[in-house]
């Protein structure tokens, strides 16, 4: 069964094959902003080595830090990986707090699932699960928007309680009103103190 993880460098190979096919859509191409392309442009000759992939692990893991520099546009947040066996499907992110843009464009959350990994229910089923872990940063609702055209993201979000406000930019704007609390029997377990907003995995992902 796929669960939330940590980003962890003994996914290397699979992530890699991950991100092969997400170049293969032409992701990454110039004028691309998603964070998946911008990966691709920072780390493309580096991440194939083992240290080079577990620096960028690092550096993934280093953006949920609130006292880490950061490019101009970018906010703290936090990135699980959605996995099954040791089979990377797919990731989401919490972005802390919105700034204008991500006010008006992209919301709290992120998220991409690969294309081998597509039409299975696995952006619903990660979007769910991470749902009731959001209010440990301290969000009470929750935005998250889409492309326009996108039928299927806007199902995603539908399906997990997202209300429609607007469309702006040609984007979709979704409001889950009260994001659930973490609940006991969630599978993943973090520690998300404010000054550090450290991840800690469960003893089921040891």
């Amino acid at each position: 069964m796929a669960e939330l993880r940590v980003p962890d460098v003994r996914l290397r190979r699979s992530y890699l094959a991950a991100i092969s096919e997400f170049a293969a859509e032409g992701c990454g191409a110039p004028g691309d902003r998603s964070n998946t392309a911008r990966q691709i442009r920072t780390w493309s000759g580096i991440w194939e080595s083992e240290d080079g992939f577990s620096t960028f692990v690092e550096e993934l893991r280093a953006e949920s830090d609130p006292l880490r520099a950061r490019p101009h546009g970018l906010v703290t947040s936090t990135t699980w990986w959605w996995v099954e066996g040791e089979e990377y499907l797919g990731r989401i992110a919490l972005r802390h707090h919105l700034n204008e843009e991500l006010l008006e464009i992209a919301g709290h959350i992120g998220y991409e699932v690969r294309p081998s990994a597509r039409r299975r229910g696995n952006a619903t089923a990660m979007l769910a699960a991470l749902l009731p872990l959001v209010r440990a940063v301290g969000i009470d609702a929750v935005l998250i928007t889409c492309d326009v055209t996108n039928v299927g993201s806007r199902r995603v979000i539908q399906a997990n309680g997202g209300l429609l406000e607007d469309e702006r930019h040609g984007k979709l704007r979704f409001w889950i009103p009260r994001a659930p609390g973490p609940a006991d029997s969630t599978s993943v377990c973090y520690d998300l103190p404010a000054t550090a907003c450290l991840l800690q995995r469960a003893p089921s992902l040891e």
